[in-house]
């Protein structure tokens, strides 16, 4: 699910680029009730990645790549609540930081895909 928010993000942001800048302003502004699906996914990702994580807990040192996903992981996590403190801002008005939306959310869309290969990876 938030993989699948970050993908619907880039393309609706291409989408905005080509229309008038007030109505891109207020088209961009719906689309961001999409971030409720990214927070159930990253919630998701969460809940299940600690849940499936039970047996590799006492074998974590002896694997980098797990850790390595781990690390991203929490670095998603960072990257959501930020994307999201900026767009609490920009939907009360202030657009001072909402140039910065969207080149995190590229970022997001990396790290995403990036646990994705290694969750594959390791748990094949």
């Amino acid at each position: 699910m938030g993989l699948g928010t970050s993908f619907a993000n880039m393309f609706l942001g291409m989408a905005s680029e080509k229309m008038e800048p007030e109505e891109a302003k207020k088209f961009k502004l719906n689309a961001m009730a999409l971030s409720r699906m990214g927070h159930i996914g990253i919630t998701l990702l969460i809940l299940s990645g600690l849940y499936l994580m039970t047996p590799y807990w006492a074998m974590l040192p002896e694997m980098p790549l797990l850790i390595l996903k781990l690390i991203l992981v929490t670095l998603l996590v960072v990257l959501i609540v930020i994307i999201t403190r900026i767009g609490n801002k920009v939907k009360k008005g202030d657009f001072s930081q909402a140039a910065l939306m969207p080149k995190l959310g590229k970022f997001t869309l990396i790290t995403a895909m990036l646990i994705v290969a290694l969750a594959v990876l390791i748990f094949h």
